[in-house]
């Protein structure tokens, strides 16, 4: 059962429901009233089981609560009266950080890893930057083919969209085009990703806001 004297913030963030609607779900944790914290005068007081037990003071639904061993939690601070749930606080958080916690397993992260090629790339570097997009999509990644244009290589931007359809190419059978070549400025890219029956899979980690990009 929670301390009694649990300092908590006196905002409130609640979903709105009515009274007997209530679940232990609809509890924003982060701001609420419990035990000995709760200041109004009378409240609404809903049992362990979901059954309303009516319209008390404070000091008698602790009471209540107590017999139970359980808590009285504050629910719906903004009604009239405000409402109160008889339950094991300590036990709904723990379930709560539980489910969040399952939630980031189930989650993937989604990395974009870039290649970057020359439009007068030989044959030998070309096939290892295609070993490493290769392995990049084995992996569950994403990759981004990119090819960076220096001075009069302006001039020849068909050679480097050659060299991107190339690649395109000759890793079909391991991952589809996410974006075609495009070209940006002086940079021509090209986004790949894995196929889902293609390469294997990463295990699933929490997910971050953003892509990460990397270089090979």
């Amino acid at each position: 059962m929670a301390p009694a004297n649990l300092d908590r913030s006196p905002c409130y963030n609640f979903c709105s429901h009515s009274p007997c609607r209530w679940t232990e779900d609809c509890i924003d944790k982060r701001f609420i009233r419990i035990n000995e914290r709760i200041r109004a005068r009378e409240i609404r007081v809903i049992d362990d089981e979901g059954q309303q037990l009516g319209i008390m003071a404070p000091f008698d639904a602790l009471k209540k609560a107590r017999e139970k061993n359980l808590d009285l939690v504050e629910i719906s601070p903004t009604a009239q009266p405000p409402v109160c749930r008889i339950m094991d606080y300590g036990k709904f958080l723990y379930q709560q950080e539980k489910k969040e916690r399952e939630a980031k397993k189930h989650q993937k992260t989604i990395t974009v890893k870039e290649v970057k090629f020359r439009i007068n790339v030989d044959d030998h570097d070309y096939e290892t930057k295609k070993n490493h997009v290769l392995r990049f999509l084995d992996d569950g990644d994403k990759v981004k083919a990119t090819i960076f244009f220096r001075g009069r290589e302006m001039t020849r931007t068909g050679l480097g969209r050659e060299i991107l359809e190339r690649l395109i190419k000759d890793v079909e059978a391991k991952g589809i085009v996410e974006f075609r070549p495009r070209q940006e400025g002086n940079t021509l890219h090209a986004i790949l990703a894995p196929k889902k029956d293609g390469g294997g899979q990463k295990p699933s980690q929490p997910a971050p806001d953003q892509s990460r990009v990397k270089q090979a």
